[in-house]
């Protein structure tokens, strides 16, 4: 980030920042899908997946909504900045007492922008970038601000473990068999399990843990370091995914219409709804970067429209792509990881092919694993940054990359199981970042900007969902999903 902490950075046009907001809600988490869906059920997977957008979509204009009445009071107080400066220079000392009382009584009768009613609405234009943090200590208190960044960190924490995951796992799928190597990597009715061999005498869980110290060992260091420039890495990793994404698709639609769709999936099943869920919320996040990816946009007029259709478009990408993977494969042969049911020889022929979608997760995770990593240390720093401070040095290039690095590889070297990540992290930090927070905040800025601005005052941005009732639909909503969650936790591990 070049400049001020709220800079717009360079302006793009209204569909450019369409593709940017798709991309960012398109990633890992759609790979983990269809066996959730699988799992779940076609008809409740894609009840619930309709839903989630659609509430993931209400959440999405509320944040627009405070950011917008974010940049309303950075503006307001430029203006009065720039007024103060302006009476110094005029001001003269004869009858500056009446002058002051008479200024004083008339500001105490009415807002403080009646004077700039008319141009009001210019003052919720979103031209300065405010990140969810700053918009957080902008309309919370102290508790809420640190609340803020715990549930961020904790997400975080979670993004970090899938990927520290996600990649030794496709590398120890592709290069290990039961039977040994060879280049079709998962067989079609192959059950593995980490004590199977891989090579020689050792065994697949082994593989796994050193792909893991592997990853940990050449990415790790990144987090000590800033990370910048990575704009035309991030080009070629999207169009990596879409090349990957469109090849899947493609070869589940042939699959099928020849006649050798495998799947026959359920209506209904209700054991795995908790994961899916978490899925589901996991797939739709995008929050917590929507600041720097609206802020840019060059005409913000049709804003709600344009992030309607973008749900529209990522709504029927997930249905195609989860649709064409149950009725392609059983579910009890979809994998985590749904790039690796490509790696067989009887589903894709040509071994180029089979190995890039196998390890496509290796090259697009690895390029997004250092950024994530950098946010969480610079989070870590913004909760304990006291006003005027400075860390020592130590504290600064060691402590805090370490708290930053060493959990998520602890879970990932205890733990493969990538859907079950997924969804522990959608359904409880995803709830906080994508439900909690957007509804607080757009609560918040409601109240302070009739306070600061008066009750006529128009926000340009405002959330179509403008009624309180929709704040309190979606905390309750958020409250019974966490309870619906933990209870499902607790009654699996029971029967266990």
């Amino acid at each position: 980030m070049a400049g001020d902490i709220t800079d717009s950075g360079e302006l793009y046009s209204p569909y450019v920042g369409q593709v940017y907001m798709f991309n960012l809600i398109v990633g890992t988490g759609a790979l983990t899908m269809p066996k959730a869906f699988a799992t779940a059920g076609w008809l409740v997977s894609l009840l619930l997946l309709l839903f989630l957008g659609f509430m993931s979509f209400v959440t999405t204009t509320f944040v627009i909504e405070a950011m917008a009445a974010a940049n309303a009071q950075l503006h307001w107080k430029r203006m009065e900045s720039h007024k103060e400066e302006e009476d110094d220079d005029s001001s003269t000392a004869s009858d500056s007492d009446v002058l002051a009382q008479d200024s004083y009584e008339r500001a105490e009768r009415r807002p403080i922008l009646s004077v700039q009613r008319r141009g009001s609405p210019g003052l919720f234009e979103i031209t300065d970038r405010v990140e969810m943090g700053q918009m957080a200590s902008m309309f919370f208190s102290k508790v809420g601000v640190n609340l803020f960044y715990f549930c961020i960190i904790i997400y975080l924490y979670g993004d970090l473990a899938i990927y520290a995951a996600a990649v030794p796992f496709s590398l120890m799928q592709v290069t290990c068999s039961a039977t040994g190597n060879d280049s079709c990597g998962v067989e079609a009715d192959t059950k593995y399990n980490d004590t199977d061999q891989c090579w020689g005498p050792l065994r697949r869980g082994d593989a796994y843990r050193i792909y893991l110290a592997a990853f940990t060992v050449f990415l790790g260091p990144f987090t000590f370091f800033d990370v910048q420039k990575t704009k035309y890495l991030q080009l070629l990793t999207s169009l990596m995914r879409w090349v990957a994404f469109a090849i899947m698709i493609v070869l589940a639609l042939v699959r099928i219409g020849h006649g050798r769709g495998e799947g026959r999936p359920p209506l209904a099943d209700f054991s795995g709804l908790r994961n899916l869920f978490g899925v589901c919320v996991y797939s739709f996040m995008c929050q917590h970067s929507l600041p720097s990816l609206i802020t840019p946009v060059s005409s913000k007029r049709h804003l709600t429209r344009l992030v309607f259709l973008d749900y529209v478009l990522i709504l029927a990408f997930y249905g195609l792509l989860c649709f064409t993977a149950i009725f392609c494969f059983r579910g009890d042969s979809l994998l985590d990881m749904y790039t690796l049911n490509f790696a067989r020889c009887d589903v894709v022929g040509l071994a180029a092919v089979r190995f890039f979608l196998g390890l496509f997760p290796v090259f697009t995770i690895s390029t997004n694993f250092p950024i994530i990593a950098v946010t969480l240390r610079n989070n870590w720093k913004a909760l304990f940054y006291r006003e005027g401070g400075t860390y020592p040095w130590v504290v600064d290039r060691v402590v805090f990359p370490t708290i930053t690095l060493v959990p998520p590889v602890l879970v990932a070297f205890c733990t493969h199981d990538l859907e079950s990540l997924v969804g522990i992290t959608g359904a409880y930090a995803g709830t906080g970042i994508q439900y909690v927070i957007p509804a607080f905040l757009v609560y918040h800025c409601r109240r302070d900007t009739q306070l600061a601005f008066g009750h006529g005052t128009l926000n340009k941005h405002r959330s179509p969902f403008r009624h309180t009732f929709w704040v309190g639909f979606v905390l309750l909503w958020a409250f019974s999903c966490f309870l619906f969650v933990t209870a499902n936790i607790v009654l699996s591990e029971t029967k266990l």
